[in-house]
């Protein structure tokens, strides 16, 4: 790619994740500096020209020891707003994963609607577009954003893993809820394109009331079959191992879960290293840093979404179509 009217930057924190990003484009991170304060104040500016370009800004939204989410988003919105003062022709935020994606409506009394209230932060500092990949609700996601709002998926990505690690097995997809049933539906049509045979879906029952999750139903053929769990993030776990353990339960021969976003909250080390799962497949949106557990971390697999990102960042600076990109098997 030509780097004469593009720039991709990618703050401290989403480094190398941006590096192979831009390996992939042939290009390399643009420079810029990061300045932290003794007063905890900090400052972050472009080291080079980006009057007139089209310039791409990438930084997943997690917390970590060491620096929060919301130190994270701070830095993205600062850094944004210098580059629109600098007169960048466009800004766009490429967000592997999104911050507080999942408070995405009130389902108790005077709750904070926060997917809404971080689009109008990013919308307020001059971002002209924003990137992520499988947030909790599209429908919210989307609703939310006034300007272009681009939403990736990694189906094709865990289709790619699956198809060749049990192509001779008979499969069901299981969504672990009924939210998820158009996520496992449109993973599972793209999976029997791949493997050019039927597969069937099963949908689990799952209902949360004030963090505890409740429901043991299984609806769906599971007997005899190969069950994979799709799902869009881990944290705790608990739903991912409720939902191995109904499937063992109806005569699953084997379980994997697949999640885009790893999380992992801290009691995930104990709630997932049971015998009932097979392989934990995620992406590299999130590092699984919380992870200690050797139970756990021998059966997870991380696959790479950074050429999902690059073709994404190729096809709007060029004007390609993303509709093309996500419905290719």
């Amino acid at each position: 790619m030509d780097d004469r009217a593009i720039k991709i930057f990618s703050l401290n924190t989403s480094r190398e994740f941006g590096k192979r990003v831009a390996a992939h484009l042939g290009l390399v991170l643009s420079h810029h500096e990061e300045r932290d304060f003794e007063d905890g104040e900090h400052k972050t500016r472009s080291l080079v020209n980006v009057r007139g370009q089209d310039v791409y800004v990438i930084q997943s939204l997690y917390g970590e020891p060491g620096i929060s989410v919301n130190d994270k988003l701070c830095r993205l919105l600062f850094f944004m707003g210098a580059l629109r003062d600098a007169s960048a022709e466009r800004v766009t935020a490429i967000v592997p994963y999104l911050c507080y994606a999942r408070k995405d409506r009130r389902t108790k009394s005077r709750d904070p609607v926060t997917t809404r209230y971080i689009a109008q932060l990013l919308e307020s500092i001059g971002c002209d577009r924003i990137v992520t990949l499988d947030v909790h609700n599209l429908a919210a996601f989307q609703n939310a954003f006034r300007c272009p709002a681009e939403h990736l998926e990694a189906k094709n990505t865990f289709v790619h893993h699956f198809a060749s690690l049990l192509d001779e097995r008979d499969i069901v997809v299981v969504s672990p809820d009924f939210g998820g049933a158009k996520r496992a539906e449109a993973f599972r049509k793209q999976l029997s394109q791949k493997l050019q045979r039927d597969i069937s879906i099963a949908f689990a029952e799952k209902h949360r009331s004030s963090g505890v999750v409740s429901g043991s139903m299984l609806v769906g053929e599971i007997q005899g079959r190969t069950a994979i769990i799709i799902d869009d993030l881990i944290s705790s776990g608990t739903t991912l191992a409720r939902t191995a353990k109904a499937c063992h339960s109806q005569g699953a021969v084997a379980v994997y879960a697949a999640a885009t976003h790893g999380v992992f909250a801290k009691e995930s080390n104990h709630i997932l290293a049971i015998p009932d799962l097979e392989n934990i497949i995620i992406t590299d949106t999130v590092p699984s840093f919380r992870l200690t557990a050797s139970e756990v971390t021998a059966k997870l697999t991380v696959l790479d979404t950074t050429p999902l990102f690059a073709e994404t960042i190729r096809r709007l600076h060029s004007g390609g179509s993303l509709v093309a990109l996500l419905d290719s098997p």
